[in-house]
């Protein structure tokens, strides 16, 4: 017996990072098509990512793999030694991996730059060569110039270049306080924005665009770990709902030390959200105000740092951001992404070139002659298609589905060579196919382990609203064992797609059904992949996204063997807030609750997040005492009944704080209300510890048993 087979489904998904790691990731294809850079780890519990490159023009036109950097040959065998701002920017991209987590490359994907433990190191991605570069450190986020001459990187909050060839090491911009950094994004564009970048380089080489953050005024927050009372609490700058956010500026930098400011209505548009600087035209800025209502397009005057606005955005009750837009086309016109005329569409120029049919997601690569975008299907597309992604090539002469057959698919582009990668229903993980002119080329392998159980998703759509659902029953469900009890397990809220036509995202989901639910995942308003209206249907009323779960759960029980009678809900971050939200408002509905890392108090959530959805506490007091599970007043309602609930929170999570999770249960125990709390030590909002991913499964399991009346399996 294999030691995959001796282990629970719980703990080898845990030890697998979800059964990520060992699979090809963060591809980068040269423009003239010669290679294909990319990261992963040599098996399926290897947590350290290598680099590597695929060669598709060697000797004889072989097509090859090489490793071009190996974290442990480069650091003699040690452990990694993280900062904590490397930690910090590891959590707010959800990484859970380790080694070379990321990369930068040249214009001609000649050269990368990455950090490892700190240290800066280039490789030759031709000839294979490594470098460690002699910089000060801890090293965040190196870049190379686009001529490849040069790197910059953040360390101790200050821009610095060095050299390639490892002279010249010096600082461009240094912190003026200790609440200053210069070339980092700080944390409301990193965790809300997906802006993770602080600083551009210039097309030619010789300057960047390098964003300088303030946080003096921003809130400070003490997290501090109970277990470990010898232990100084972490200062985090925390910009709640409400409160002041860093203060962001943009600077022009020169190699030479000459410095111009970037200047635009900050006090307008405090958020920089995109910035976008190639050969094709002048920088290109995206501003965005605090309510999220208006967008600017500027264009920096790189002389006098003075911005003209290119093009403007507004609505009534938000915009969205997207990856990859805006951008200039190599023609020079604006590629955005816009809401227009009830569908989200890619607009080049100023004309849409997509229609109600697609519901654009983001913008994966601009040629001379279309864009290639991720979409799914919008409003008015002939048939549903739910839980699929594709990839479409789009010109002036139409639109062109690229990615084939159900599933969730997405796309690097160079020159005349793809990299398809393609989640599919049936078959676990990714296929990774290399293409060159839409003809397959090459296949890079996977080195991911495969799940011990298979996952059944039935994808469906309920109710009125054609929720999107994934239905799970047990692998060995027979029509004779009869109704099943029900475990919805949404996240539910923005930004959160659940239902996938993928294998992988549904493991978890049929290992709770094969432990005897019927497990319920729906995707109701407020999550992505529909329409402009159908996601921002919960403005200023978040709990709707409970009335879709409700509307989910009664339609599809007369299609499936549904216990109505026996009905509980997990979730986690939103979907814990989902979780709690069931149990205290619908407890006619839902009968027990795992709530995990929930936003119960939304007061205590952050500006760009909280803001987008309820305005600021000051102004809609009222609208945040709606919307929160603490001031809710279920709890109290003699005519509610407790349902039995088990809250987890990690104590260092800094997203969102344990504080919730606190307040949450004080109010319980105020109403006199019967829960559980399962704190745990040093976990953040990832949970990557193996041993707590796994037993917080197993605990729940048998939390949802003896809250539902479920005899244990013999």
């Amino acid at each position: 017996m294999t030691l995959r087979q001796q282990l629970s489904f719980p703990r080898q998904y845990a030890r697998t990072q979800r059964f990520t790691l060992g699979a090809p990731r963060a591809f980068t294809v040269s423009p003239d098509g010669a290679r294909v850079v990319f990261l992963r780890s040599s098996s399926g519990t290897d947590r350290a990512n290598q680099l590597w490159v695929l060669d598709l023009d060697g000797p004889a036109r072989a097509v090859r793999e090489r490793a071009v950097a190996d974290p442990l040959e480069l650091l003699g065998g040690a452990e990694e030694d993280l900062s904590a701002e490397e930690r910090a920017r590891r959590e707010r991209t959800r990484e859970g991996a380790g080694g070379i987590v990321g990369y930068a490359v040249d214009d001609a994907v000649e050269l990368a730059a990455f950090a490892l433990s700190g240290r800066l190191f280039t490789a030759g991605l031709r000839d294979g060569t490594v470098s460690e570069l002699p910089v000060p450190g801890p090293v965040l986020d190196p870049r190379p110039s686009p001529d490849g001459r040069h790197v910059a990187y953040v360390a101790d909050g200050a821009l610095r270049v060095i050299g390639a060839d490892g002279r010249g090491d010096r600082a461009l911009a240094e912190p003026e306080s200790g609440d200053v950094t210069y070339g980092l994004a700080e944390f409301i564009a990193a965790e809300e924005m997906a802006r993770y970048r602080g600083f551009w380089w210039a097309p030619e080489s010789d300057r960047l665009l390098v964003a300088r953050a303030d946080t003096t005024d921003v809130r400070r927050w003490w997290i501090s770990d109970p277990a470990h009372p010898d232990r100084r609490p972490t200062e985090v700058a925390y910009p709640a709902a409400g409160t002041p956010n860093a203060e962001v500026r943009l600077f022009l930098q020169g190699l030479d030390g000459t410095r111009t400011e970037v200047v635009w209505d900050r006090a307008r548009h405090p958020y920089l959200a995109r910035v976008h600087w190639s050969a094709s035209g002048a920088p290109l800025l995206l501003v965005q105000t605090r309510d999220q209502r208006g967008l600017l397009y500027l264009a920096v005057n790189t002389d006098t740092g003075a911005t003209r606005m290119v093009h403007h955005d507004e609505d009534p009750i938000w915009l969205e951001l997207f990856s990859g837009a805006p951008a200039w086309a190599p023609d020079g016109r604006l590629v955005r992404i816009a809401d227009e005329g009830g569908a989200r569409v890619l607009v080049v120029g100023d004309r849409p070139l997509t229609g109600p049919q697609l519901h654009v997601r983001g913008v994966l690569d601009i040629g001379d002659g279309d864009v290639l975008i991720s979409a799914s299907a919008g409003e008015d597309a002939p048939e549903p298609e739910t839980g699929e992604i594709h990839v479409y090539r789009v010109n002036e002469l139409g639109v062109e589905r690229f990615s084939a057959g159900p599933g969730v698919h997405t796309a690097v582009r160079g020159g005349r060579v793809t990299v398809l990668v393609s989640a599919r229903p049936a078959s676990p993980g990714a296929a990774v196919q290399v293409l060159r002119d839409g003809d397959p080329l090459a296949t890079i392998a996977s080195y991911a382990e495969q799940p011990p159980l298979t996952a059944h998703a039935r994808l469906t759509e309920a109710g009125a609203h054609r929720i999107p659902c994934a239905v799970l029953l047990p692998t060995d469900y027979r029509e004779s064992d009869g109704p099943l009890p029900v475990l919805m397990d949404p996240y539910g809220g923005p930004h959160g797609q659940r239902v996938l036509a993928a294998h992988n995202p549904h493991l978890t989901s049929q290992w709770f059904a094969d432990q005897g639910f019927a497990v319920i995942v729906a995707d109701g308003r407020g999550t992505p992949g529909r329409s402009p209206g159908w996601e921002k249907a919960v403005h200023r009323n978040l709990p709707l996204v409970l009335d879709d779960q409700i509307e989910a759960l009664r339609d599809l029980a007369d299609r499936f063997p549904l216990d109505l009678g026996r009905v509980a809900m997990r979730g986690w971050s939103f979907g814990g807030y989902l979780a709690g939200l069931a149990v205290l408002r619908r407890p006619d509905v839902f009968h027990a609750a795992v709530v995990g890392a929930p936003v119960t108090d939304l007061r205590l959530y952050d500006t760009h997040y909280q803001e987008r959805y309820l305005g600021t506490p000051e102004d809609e007091p009222e609208t945040y005492a709606f919307n929160s599970l603490v001031t809710d007043d279920g709890l109290s309602a003699p005519e509610n009944p407790a349902r039995p609930m088990m809250i987890i929170h990690g104590l260092a999570d800094d997203n969102v704080l344990v504080a919730h999770s606190l307040r949450l249960s004080s109010a319980l125990l105020a109403a006199g209300r019967p829960h559980e709390v399962l704190p745990l030590t040093g976990v953040t909002h990832m949970t990557p510890q193996e041993q707590i991913a796994e037993n917080m499964l197993l605990l729940q399991v048998d939390f949802l048993k003896r809250a539902l009346g479920l005899a244990p399996k013999a």
